[in-house]
């Protein structure tokens, strides 16, 4: 008899460590899903990189020493945290503060330029280089020397005779 209970009491033991260890994964599985992840500083910065701060002139945000690039560096966070993406988070600092927050401007309207002007330049460079080596005389090794005639023999004598002047 006392086998049997004891064996009992091993079963009913295994189960309640079993339903422990249950209830266990499956509330730790419940609060991991409930719990957003904290963004890291490198995403944050990530994003704070594509912004330039609206206060201090030509300064990308995540360098920006001042006390609202901090506070809008937290305000990336928080959006990182609720889910924003990237864009999302673009969208709403060119909507607070405009375009010129953001690092590269939107292909829209003037801004076009920007994107439009320098292969143009290029291919204009590369255009007038060709042109200039194209038109430039060639220097070829089939071009006779000179062989001094009477007009350069008259021009050596009289800048002798002027040499011979000036002693």
């Amino acid at each position: 008899m006392l086998d049997g209970q004891s064996n009992r009491l091993g079963v009913l033991f295994l189960a309640w460590v079993f339903g422990l260890g249950l209830i266990f994964l499956v509330s730790e599985r419940a609060a991991a899903q409930e719990r957003t992840p904290y963004p890291s500083d490198d995403a944050v910065n990530a994003v704070a990189k594509q912004l330039y701060c609206p206060v201090c002139e030509n300064v990308s945000l995540d360098v920006c020493p001042t006390r609202a690039c901090a506070e809008w560096r937290e305000l990336i966070r928080q959006k990182l945290a609720e889910g924003w993406d990237v864009e999302q988070i673009r969208a709403y600092f060119a909507a607070q503060y405009g375009d010129r927050v953001l690092a590269e401007p939107p292909r829209r309207g003037i801004n076009w330029l920007i994107y439009l002007f320098p292969p143009l330049f290029l291919l204009g460079g590369i255009l007038v280089v060709y042109r200039v080596l194209r038109r430039a005389p060639s220097i070829s090794p089939e071009v006779e020397p000179h062989v001094p005639d009477e007009t350069d023999q008259r021009y050596l004598t009289l800048v002798e005779e002027e040499l011979k002047r000036r002693k």
